[in-house]
C-alpha cells in the first residue's frame, strides 16, 4: 500500500527501469524534510529533488535494482517526524530515511531507526550527540555537525581577534549544541563568552535578543541559529546598527539559501564554515546545475548536496550487502568500503560512530561587486583538512567506539 496522504511527491519509479525486467533488490527512501516551514530552502522539496537525482545517477536497473523515493513534511515537529516515519517502517516497507531536518527530530529519529533495524541518513541535522552519546549502529551523520562548524568558524574569528563573545541561540537541541561547542573553542583560543540569550524557534521578533548582545559590548555576537531565525537575526541586527556600532556577526551554521535571501549588501563578509560549495569544482559545477534545473533555479544548499551524495553511498552498500533489510549490515557496508571519492565532498569515510568524514571550508561572503552572478557568493578562504574538520573518534564518548 502507497502511503499517499503524507506524501508529497509520491513514489518515483525510476524511469531507466525496463518493465520486463524484474529487479532482484527493491528498496524505499523516505525523504522527511522540511517541505514547508523555516528550513524548507535548506532542503525541502530540493532535498527531494537531490534524492531523486542520486537514484538516476546510480541507475539501479543496470544493476538488478529497483528504488522508491517516497516524501513527507516534518513539520520540524519531532513527534509528527517519528509518526511519519513509523508508518513509514511498519507499513510502506521504507528501508532508508534521509535530511531529517533539526536535531530535535533526528536525536527522536535515532532509537526508532535503530528498533527497526532501518537507516536514517541525517543530512540537514547538526548536533555532534548524533556521533556522541546518542550514536547508534544504524544511523550515519553526513554533511556537518556543529563541532565542525564551530572549530571551523568560532576559531578563525577568535583567532583574528574576536576575544569576547555573546550568543543568541535557538532555543532547541541544535543551538544548545552549536553554542555548547562555538564556547569551548573560544575559551580554547583564549577568548571569553560575556552572556547567552535563546529564543524561541521560528521567532519574528528578535528584537529584545539583539539589544541585549548589543548592549553585552562583546567584540562577536555568534548567532547560534538557523535558516528563518538566523536570516532574521541579521536583519535585524543591521536594523540595530549591530555591525556599525563595532561588533562582528558570526553565523555558526549559514546556507547558500540564507546569503541568497539576505543578498550580498547584507552578508558581505560574513565568515562561515560549509561541507559544500556548488562552485569548488567540475563536479560540483556539474551537480549545481542539474540540480538547478529542477529546482527553480535554485542552487544546492550543503545538506542538498547531502543527501544526494549518502543517498548514492547507500544504495553502493545495498548493493554490496544484497539487500537493504539489514539495516546494521548496511551501515556496516557504508564504513567497511573504507576511504572513497565523493563526486561532492571528495575523500570521504565513515567512522564506527557514523560520522562522515571529509574536508571542510571556511569561505568569506563576498562583496556586492565582487560577485558575477546568482549564487557566485564565497571565497574560499582556507580548506580545513578531513583529520582536522571533526571531532576525533575518541573524544565522542558514542559508545559504539571501543
Amino acid at each position: 500500500m502507497k502511503f499517499r496522504a503524507l506524501t508529497v511527491a509520491g513514489a518515483l519509479l525510476l524511469a531507466q527501469q525496463s518493465p520486463v525486467l524484474a529487479a532482484d533488490i527493491d528498496v524505499k527512501i523516505g525523504v522527511l524534510a522540511d517541505m514547508s516551514g523555516l528550513y524548507s530552502d535548506i532542503g525541502g522539496q530540493g532535498a527531494l529533488v537531490a534524492a531523486q537525482l542520486a537514484v538516476e545517477e546510480f541507475n539501479p536497473a543496470a544493476k538488478g535494482m529497483k528504488v522508491e523515493v517516497l516524501s513527507a513534511d516534518s513539520q520540524n515537529k519531532p513527534d509528527i517526524a517519528v509518526s511519519i516515519a513509523r508508518k513509514w517502517f511498519d507499513t510502506d516497507g521504507v528501508d532508508m530515511v534521509v535530511d531529517l531536518p533539526t536535531s530535535a527530530i533526528s536525536l527522536a529519529m535515532a532509537p526508532l531507526v535503530s528498533e527497526k533495524n532501518k537507516v536514517a541518513l541525517f543530512t540537514a541535522s547538526g548536533s555532534s550527540d548524533l556521533t556522541g552519546k546518542s550514536c547508534t549502529a544504524n544511523g550515519v551523520h553526513w554533511t556537518y555537525d556543529t563541532w565542525a562548524l564551530s572549530h571551523g568558524t568560532a576559531s578563525a574569528v577568535t583567532k583574528a581577534g574576536g576575544k569576547t563573545w555573546f550568543f543568541i541561540t535557538a532555543d532547541y537541541a541544535f543551538g544548545h549544541a552549536m553554542e555548547r561547542d562555538a564556547s569551548a573553542v573560544v575559551v580554547e583560543n583564549g577568548g571569553k563568552v560575556l552572556g547567552v540569550v535563546r529564543h524561541p524557534l521560528d521567532s519574528k521578533d528578535l528584537s529584545s535578543f539583539i539589544l541585549q548582545a548589543q548592549s553585552s559590548k562583546a567584540q562577536v555576537v555568534g548567532l547560534a541559529n538557523a535558516g528563518g531565525d538566523l536570516i532574521n537575526s541579521i536583519k535585524q541586527a543591521a536594523e540595530f546598527g549591530v555591525v556599525q556600532g563595532g561588533q562582528k556577526l558570526a553565523g555558526m551554521l549559514l546556507f547558500i539559501s540564507d546569503v541568497h535571501s539576505l543578498g550580498l549588501k547584507n552578508a558581505q563578509g560574513l565568515m562561515l564554515t560549509t561541507a559544500f560549495y556548488w562552485d569548488l569544482n567540475d563536479k560540483t559545477r556539474a551537480f549545481a546545475e542539474k540540480f538547478a534545473k529542477r529546482n527553480g533555479g535554485r542552487y544546492p544548499t550543503m545538506t542538498q548536496a547531502g543527501t544526494y551524495s549518502s543517498t548514492i553511498a547507500y544504495l553502493d552498500a545495498v548493493k554490496r550487502v544484497g539487500s537493504p533489510d539489514d539495516g546494521r549490515a548496511v551501515v556496516k557496508a557504508m564504513r567497511d568500503i573504507g576511504t572513497f571519492d565523493d563526486p561532492l565532498f571528495g575523500k570521504t569515510f565513515v567512522r564506527a560512530d557514523g560520522r562522515a568524514v571529509h574536508d571542510m571550508l571556511l569561505v568569506e561572503v563576498k562583496k556586492p561587486e565582487d560577485s558575477k552572478k546568482p549564487y557566485d557568493y564565497y571565497k574560499i578562504v582556507s580548506v580545513i583538512p578531513a583529520e582536522q574538520a571533526f571531532r576525533p573518534l575518541a573524544d565522542g564518548n558514542c559508545p559504539l567506539v571501543k
